[in-house]
């Protein structure tokens, strides 16, 4: 088998707009063929994906999710062209999928990286700056890494960045995607709100060995 580089990679991603582990999967399956590597793509049907971003999805559902024990809880609206696709039952695997990544990252923050606000990435970028790991380093390879290591942080607060957990392969984007070429139609994650007890709740420190203590009579 041909070894994949991330040139090819990205050459077949631009061509045809499908996502990089897809992308990667096509080469490998094709021994490094760039037309046979699209080809294969089209007959997944995971190029459409890119084509149908444009169109308008309205429709869909908000979906709930409790995780075991109820610590954990997530609603995540998921939108779609058609109220047809929407009641299918590959859409609602899909809300299910998605919520209950949702619940699994306590570390994201927003949909995608596009919906993060600018004064986030300035102060990270603020941060990062000051860090004394690059002290003496010149300011163009300072920025470079800097640069690297905001983009990583950008990542982890973007849901759609994430790998998804249950399968590593791919990331919560490629899942969607896969989605949209499975029902063929535009399918958007809009929104989602986590919800875990007890969070934001001053909760009152008990010293357990006073409290011990003075139950028995002792000082």
């Amino acid at each position: 088998m041909a070894d994949i580089s991330a040139k090819q990679v990205k050459e077949l991603r631009d061509r045809t707009g499908a996502g990089m582990m897809n992308c990667k999967k096509a080469l490998k399956e094709s021994d490094g063929d760039m037309e046979k590597a699209s080809e294969w793509l089209r007959q997944k049907g995971i190029t459409s994906a890119a084509k149908k971003e444009s169109r308008v999805a309205s429709e869909g559902l908000v979906h709930s999710y409790i995780h075991t024990g109820g610590r954990v809880g997530v609603l995540v609206e998921i939108n779609c062209e058609t109220d047809f696709v929407a009641r299918r039952e590959e859409f609602k695997a899909l809300a299910q999928d998605v919520a209950m990544q949702i619940a699994a990252s306590p570390n994201v923050e927003y949909v995608k990286i596009s919906d993060i606000p600018p004064e986030i990435a300035e102060s990270e970028k603020a941060i990062e700056m000051g860090r004394d790991d690059l002290g003496n380093k010149p300011d163009n390879i300072k920025e470079k890494i800097v640069q690297g290591r905001i983009d990583k942080r950008l990542k982890e607060l973007s849901l759609v960045d994430q790998p998804f957990i249950k399968d590593q392969n791919i990331t919560v984007e490629e899942l969607v995607k896969q989605a949209v070429a499975k029902l063929g139609e535009n399918i958007q994650i809009r929104r989602f709100s986590r919800f875990i007890l007890g969070e934001g709740i001053e909760k009152e420190e008990v010293d357990f060995a006073a409290e011990v203590a003075a139950q028995t009579g002792q000082k």
